[in-house]
């Protein structure tokens, strides 16, 4: 056997691990992650990029709700999981009884967007009447902000363990249970699709799905919706970039990567990527606020000189 051959057998051995797949590293090899639904459209454009550039790379994604994507990374069928939410005490033990260290890394601040029927001319909503609605005090939703509809409220959101009834019950109102006309439709693109459909609907979804003005999808939710804007007091804020990074927009919450690897593998490429200047950057012209990169508010005066 020459001397070729005999480094080749041993470069093929050094990359496999006992069951004779092929260990992936920071830029190569394959894994499979599970992540938020609601998030959709800002990890595709980061495997997007990712894989673009690194074209041994191979992301499989699990699109599923919050809850489902944090089993699936407890039970080991996924390397990472990407959420709007750091693990609980409990969740943090199951990893540490594996012998996992999981590592938690916030790259994104997202909010909660609220939209209406192009019918309905009333996009404003005090915080206080939101959470009215969640606590089942409100039957009817006001359409002119004068006088109320006559149909009965429906509100819809993603999944059935969604990330954004948790965050709204954790961080705007405690409630026990969502009140009768609170119910899910499957994915943020269904909600968009309902709420287009019934002047009476409030929809619940991620600002990702609204958010970039340059993707073609984004536009087509705009065009078939309204976006509510949201007061704590006197001034109403839609979910604009800037408002979100100025923390005037009500409902904000983080967008968290958390990764179960023992070691440094495509996981961990993953995320330095994302959380790194490239990634960043697809945060940042996705509409949403960058975690690990300063932004810049640029503040134009429309005052005549």
């Amino acid at each position: 056997m020459n001397l070729t051959l005999v480094m080749a057998c041993l470069v093929s051995c050094a990359n496999r691990d006992k069951h004779g797949n092929l260990v992936d590293t920071p830029t190569s090899g394959s894994i499979t992650i599970a992540v938020d639904e609601s998030l959709k459209p800002l990890i595709d454009a980061e495997i997007s990029a990712f894989e673009g550039i690194y074209r041994n790379a191979h992301i499989k994604v699990i699109y599923t709700s919050e809850g489902e994507a944090i089993d699936t990374l407890l039970q080991d069928s996924a390397r990472l999981a990407i959420v709007t939410r750091r693990l609980a005490e409990s969740e943090e033990k199951v990893l540490r009884d594996q012998a996992m260290n999981p590592r938690q890394l916030k790259v994104a601040i997202d909010g909660v967007a609220l939209i209406v029927n192009r019918q309905n001319p009333d996009t404003l909503i005090q915080l206080e009447t939101l959470k009215k609605i969640l606590l089942g005090e409100i039957q009817t939703l006001n359409e002119s902000g004068k006088k109320k509809s006559t149909l009965p409220l429906e509100v819809v959101f993603d999944q059935p363990n969604s990330g954004i009834i948790r965050y709204l019950k954790d961080s705007i109102v405690a409630f026990d249970k969502l009140p009768k006309y609170c119910f899910a439709v499957e994915s943020n693109a269904a909600v968009v699709d309902y709420v287009s459909k019934k002047p009476q609907a409030l929809g619940l979804i991620d600002v990702s799905w609204i958010s970039d003005r340059e993707d073609s999808t984004a536009n087509s939710f705009l065009n078939s919706i309204r976006v509510v804007g949201i007061s704590r007091d006197s001034s109403f804020y839609q979910p604009y970039q800037a408002y979100m990074a100025q923390g005037g927009y009500p409902l904000l919450r983080d967008v968290v990567m958390i990764s179960r690897e023992a070691r440094t593998g495509l996981g961990s490429g993953f995320i330095a990527f994302v959380a790194g200047e490239k990634g960043q950057r697809v945060v940042l012209k996705s509409g949403l606020v960058p975690a690990t990169m300063p932004i810049r508010i640029v503040e134009v005066n429309h005052e005549p000189l």
